[in-house]
């Protein structure tokens, strides 16, 4: 055990004990901090009502219409179809995590996280997900005891080449939905100025080769997917700018080899999807189709990322478990498999938004 394992050890023995967490409720110079932690405390617990208050607020409509102005519960309650009392409840709750603002005169606006949101719709699709999450991990121990791709998460994310177009069509529009800032971000970090043909394995209705292409005209563009999710493509892609560069690959990207050529392959939150064996058959894939001067992007997100742990280990976590495949790995993990799959100039590229994405170039 390290000195800095007993000193943690010290210190979390002394904030169990109760004589001590009286003394720094009753001590001026340590309330401040003492009371800060029963909040963080309290927000572990109550986290679970959080997110139905959330929930509420983005399925009524509550968030939106609070950017047109100020509006009062009587108002509010015509639209929601919950009553006079039931809106002003929600209202209240909404208000008390940031998402609404009371104002003087007992109306409600738009509050600093609910504007947050605003800013970033793709967020509203992953709420609204969400739900599925929830009703998988409603019997939390035993999901732990027993790990199933026989999940509503597990049959939704139905990764499969005989998945129906349905299927495939429901989880790719949710992808495309939730892609905004995270493309953003990998465009930023990849550097395509000097690259001539970007792939993207795993691509689903192509939002991210959409945004690239429009960006970097001279790229030609290649999408590696399953056959029924490249058809939502070329549905996005019918009559744009971008469809004679667009070249798509029906494919199990496990199974078969993907196409040569490319000099630059992105890999958009697909590896946490996979368990360590196929996920290691992917790279291996990829590295094969590069091309020799070629170079892979990876992002998603990572374990034990700087700013994002809960992010990588508690959210992903566990909504991968409830998946029934997958992980979240750190960076260096990944490094390791990518060496194994035959890369050797591996760089870590810093993003932005660890929060959403973090992302690693191999060679």
């Amino acid at each position: 055990m390290s000195v800095s394992d007993r000193l943690a050890a010290w210190k979390n023995r002394l904030i169990a004990d109760p004589a001590f967490q009286a003394f720094a409720v009753s001590n001026p110079l340590t309330r401040p901090v003492a009371n800060r932690k029963a909040a963080e405390s309290f927000d572990l617990v109550a986290g679970f009502v959080y997110s139905q208050i959330l929930a509420a607020a983005v399925e009524t409509g509550l968030i939106r219409r609070a950017c047109e102005g100020a509006f009062s519960a009587e108002e509010f309650s015509e639209a929601s179809g919950l009553g006079v009392p039931g809106s002003e409840r929600l209202m209240l709750a909404a208000a008390s995590l940031k998402l609404l603002r009371r104002q003087s005169d007992g109306r409600f606006a738009i509050g600093e996280m609910g504007a947050a949101l605003l800013g970033n719709p793709s967020v509203f699709a992953m709420i609204r997900h969400h739900q599925v999450l929830y009703r998988d991990l409603e019997d939390i121990m035993g999901r732990l005891r027993l790990r199933t791709a026989e999940t509503e998460l597990g049959q939704f994310w139905a990764y499969r080449a005989e998945a129906e177009p349905d299927s495939a069509g429901a989880y790719s529009a949710l992808m495309a939905e939730t892609q905004a800032l995270i493309g953003a971000e990998v465009i930023r970090v990849a550097r395509m100025g000097r690259s001539k043909c970007l792939m993207d394995v795993g691509g689903g209705a192509g939002a991210f080769l959409e945004r690239a292409g429009t960006r970097f005209p001279h790229l030609a563009l290649r999408l590696a997917d399953l056959p029924q999710v490249v058809v939502q493509a070329r549905q996005r892609f019918k009559g744009s700018p971008l469809e004679e560069r667009l070249e798509t690959f029906g494919l199990d990207f496990h199974a078969a080899p993907l196409p040569h050529g490319a000099d630059l392959i992105t890999l958009i939150r697909v590896l946490h999807d996979h368990d360590d064996e196929p996920a290691e058959r992917l790279l291996r894939n990829i590295r094969a189709a590069l091309a020799p001067s070629g170079r892979l992007v990876l992002a998603e997100p990572m374990a034990n990322a700087r700013g994002a742990a809960r992010m990588g280990d508690a959210y992903f976590g566990m909504y991968l478990w409830a998946m029934g495949r997958g992980r979240p790995r750190t960076s260096d993990e990944i490094t390791a498999m990518l060496r194994r799959a035959g890369f050797t100039k591996i760089v870590t590229r810093r993003t932005r938004a660890p929060l959403l994405t973090c992302a690693i170039e191999a060679r």
